[in-house]
Parts: C-alpha cells; structure tokens; sequence
C-alpha cells in the first residue's frame, strides 16, 4: 500500500502564509527604509536651510559691518579735514604727533592751539599786567588805552578804550586777543570768530579766580614755571595777611563804585571776596549781583563803618561827590570820618597788583595790624 503523501495543498496555504508575511515585512520594512530614508532627507534639507541661512546672516552683518567701517573712516578723514582747517586758521593741532593743548575760558568757549602765540592783543589792563609779570610782554602787539601799567605798557601799539578799533586790531595780525566780556563786545567777538581770529574770554570773580587766569595764561605762552611760582608767591603773602586779621571784629565797608546811581560791589565779585580776606563784612554781602544797585535805605540800614571810594585816571569818585555823603551824619562812617580812598588800578584790576590793594583793605579796617613785614607785591 502506497504511503500517502501529504498534500501540496496542505503546504501551500502555509507556505502562502510564509510569503505573504514575508512580502509584508518587506513591504513594511521597505516603507519604514522609506520613511527613514525621507526623514533624513528631510533633516539634511532643514539643516541645509539652517546653514545657508547662518551663511546668509553671516554675509549681510559682515556687509554691514563693512559698510559701517567704511562710514566711520569716511567721518574721521572728515573730521581730520576739518581740523586740519581749523589747526590752520586757530592754532589748533592735527598733527598726530603733537599733543593738543585745549584751553576753556569763562564763556566756557574751547580754544586750540598747536603752539604758544608770538602776538597777542589784550583788551583789559589786568591781563596786560599778568604778561608783564610772567615775563611774556614781548608777545603783546596791542593794548587798550587803559593799559597804563607797567610803564612799559604805555609803548605798546594801541586799539582804543572800551570800544576797541577792528581794524586796527585786525592790522596788528593777532594769534591771539585776551579778553574781559565788559571790553568785548558781541558784534567784535562775532567779527573775530569770522575772521579765525582766536579769542579767549577772562572774568575774574574770585582772588582764586585771578591765580586761575595767570597760570592758564602761563600755559598759553609757555610760561607756566614764571606763573606757577607768581602765584605760590601771591598765596603766601595772602594767607600771610589773612592770618594777621584771622578773629578780629568784622568792620563793616562799602566800596562805592559810582554814586549816582549807587553802584557797589556784590557776591560774585572778586572785590567783595577781597574784603572778606581784609577781615571785613561787605555791606552789600546779601546783594544777588556781582555789581549790584543800592539804594539809600539800604546803605542806611547796613550803617556800614567805613566808606570807601576809588580815584584814578580812568576810574574813579571825585572828590565833590564824596563830600557828599557826609550830609547822611547818621551814618557811622559819617560820624567817625571814616570816609577814605583807594587807588582804583589796585583794587579794581584783576591782576598782580591785588596784594597791594589787599594791603591796603586790611590797613583801613585794622589799623592797628602791623605790615611792615608784608611784600607788596609778588616777585618770583
């Protein structure tokens, strides 16, 4: 009897089975590759997209970048340009290798000057004196007519009064104009700023104030040792002075600028600070003006102790006009005769010769101080 053989039947829906599942997995695995395949891609793709937006982000910041550079070189040849102008007609370096020397006056004007000026113009008495003193008269080409010391100064070319002549002082070909803001007028100061020619504002409101001024003006003209040591002599001598009135009783003075109308000396002024190193109370010390205005009622309810006038050639009180203040006989300085004078050019010049004027404050409000020890005025 034959052995029955198993159906193929039997084997082919098992085998059928194999490869259906096989043709499946494969189907399946083959998406999956697929979708890996896709998804990496996809990846690359994006971080494809990522690097060429870095590449592009980089290249428009170093556009950028470069466009500002250029820019900032392009403003700075600019600049250089222009100082190279201005280092021409002012002074002003632009040369790398020349340190730049900035002064700022009491305008709080900025002025450049490459080198020391060779011819200067002054505009006010005080400062003609401060070059004299620290030996820089050879530089003065023009004074004012009030320029009366030291007798030197009466040789120097003249540019006027308190008006000064434009082109007379134009004429005088100025590296430099030195200047008070009473003297110079804006119309002049706009002129000469047009004209490049430098000028530089000097307002003395404190004795410190004038030390400033000479020392600035010693760095001006290449003088600073000569003025440094002018000043260190000047604070010596003040403070020598000042330490002989130090606790003494407090005279009240008033310093009569001009009589009608009344016009004196305030807070803010170096005159009033002047008094105060004297060892005296300034009558018009709660005055809200460097030069203020009085009126009689004001003068009589401070009942100062001492009245004080200036005489001189340019400046001054005559003589009628201080005979009559003795008709106000309630004041004390009426009745005690304490009516005296002062040499104008010392105490109304911000210059070297305020120790003389100090001088003389302190032997009209304590004159019983010995000064005999006292220099006059300062040497170096």
């Amino acid at each position: 009897m034959k052995k029955r053989v198993q159906s193929s039947r039997l084997m082919k829906p098992w085998g059928f089975f194999i490869l259906n599942n096989f043709l499946d997995y494969f189907a399946k695995t083959s998406w999956s590759i697929r979708c890996a395949f896709a998804l990496r891609e996809w990846k690359q793709r994006d971080y494809f997209c990522l690097t060429v937006r870095f590449i592009f982000s980089g290249i428009v910041t170093c556009f950028f970048a470069v466009s500002y550079h250029t820019s900032q070189v392009y403003a700075e040849e600019q600049n250089s340009m222009k100082r190279r102008q201005q280092g021409i007609l002012t002074g002003m370096p632009f040369m790398a290798n020349i340190a730049p020397r900035t002064f700022v006056d009491d305008l709080d004007r900025k002025l450049y000057l490459a080198k020391p000026p060779k011819r200067i113009v002054s505009l006010a008495p005080s400062i003609t004196e401060i070059l004299f003193a620290i030996g820089a008269e050879n530089e003065l080409v023009g004074v004012t007519d009030f320029c009366n010391y030291p007798p030197a100064a009466l040789e120097k070319p003249k540019v006027g009064y308190s008006r000064p002549n434009l082109e007379v002082l134009v004429a005088l070909e100025p590296q430099l104009v030195l200047a008070p803001p009473s003297f110079l007028r804006a119309d002049l100061l706009a002129k000469l700023e047009q004209l490049k020619i430098p000028t530089f504002i000097l307002e003395s409101k404190t004795v410190e104030g004038i030390f400033g001024h000479i020392q600035v003006l010693g760095r001006m003209v290449g003088r600073s040792s000569e003025a440094n040591t002018y000043t260190a002599t000047m604070r010596k001598q003040i403070a020598d002075l000042t330490k002989r009135v130090d606790g003494r009783p407090r005279p009240t003075l008033l310093y009569v600028l001009n009589s009608e109308p009344l016009i004196t000396v305030g807070p803010g002024s170096f005159i009033h600070h002047l008094i105060e190193l004297a060892g005296g109370r300034n009558a018009a010390e709660r005055a809200n003006a460097p030069y203020p205005r009085l009126t009689m009622e004001e003068v009589l309810t401070q009942n100062p102790d001492i009245l004080l006038f200036p005489i001189g050639e340019y400046e001054g009180i005559p003589q009628v006009e201080q005979d009559r203040w003795k008709r106000w006989d309630s004041l004390r300085a009426v009745q005690t005769e304490k009516l005296f004078q002062v040499q104008s050019d010392l105490l109304n010049r911000p210059g070297p010769r305020v120790i003389k004027g100090l001088r003389h404050l302190v032997a009209l409000l304590h004159p019983d101080v010995s000064l005999d020890e006292t220099m006059d005025e300062a040497h170096p």
